[in-house]
C-alpha cells in the first residue's frame, strides 16, 4: 500500500511540475510581466518626448509606478548617451494611413519631390 501511495505521489509531483508549460501563470509571474509592460510603456513615452502625465492618460491599465519608472530610466539613458528622443505625433501612422491621406488631399502630397514628403535640408541642392 506504501508503494503505490509513494508512487502515486512522484507521478502526481511529476505532472504538476509541467504546469509551467502549458501556459498556466503564477501570482508573481503576471506581476513581473506587468511591471515590465509598464517599463516598456514609460521607456517609449520618454523615448517619444511624451510627459508622463500623457503617458498615464493614454495608459490608464498600465501600473503608474511601473510607467513612470521605466519613464525616468529611459530619461537618464537618454541623458548620458546624449539620445534624440523621437517626437510622437497623432498623425503619424502605417505608411498605408500616410498614402491613403495623400492621395486624398494632393494639395498636402508630395509628387514634387519623389514621394518622400520632407523639405530639403538646408545647405542641400535641389536636383530639376
Amino acid at each position: 500500500m506504501r508503494r503505490l501511495a509513494l508512487a502515486l505521489c512522484l507521478t502526481a509531483s511529476g505532472l504538476l511540475t509541467g504546469c509551467d508549460l502549458l501556459g498556466i501563470e503564477t501570482a508573481p509571474q503576471i506581476a513581473a510581466r506587468k511591471e515590465a509592460e509598464g517599463k516598456a510603456i514609460g521607456s517609449a513615452c520618454r523615448h517619444a518626448v511624451r510627459s508622463i502625465e500623457d503617458c498615464f492618460r493614454t495608459n490608464p491599465r498600465a501600473g503608474k509606478a511601473a510607467v513612470f519608472a521605466g519613464w525616468r530610466e529611459m530619461d537618464q539613458y537618454m541623458r548620458d548617451n546624449q539620445v534624440v528622443g523621437m517626437p510622437w505625433s497623432e498623425n503619424a501612422g502605417s505608411p498605408a494611413d500616410r498614402a491613403a491621406s495623400e492621395a486624398a488631399d494632393p494639395a498636402h502630397g508630395s509628387s514634387h519631390d519623389g514621394g518622400s514628403g520632407a523639405a530639403p535640408r538646408s545647405g542641400s541642392t535641389q536636383r530639376s
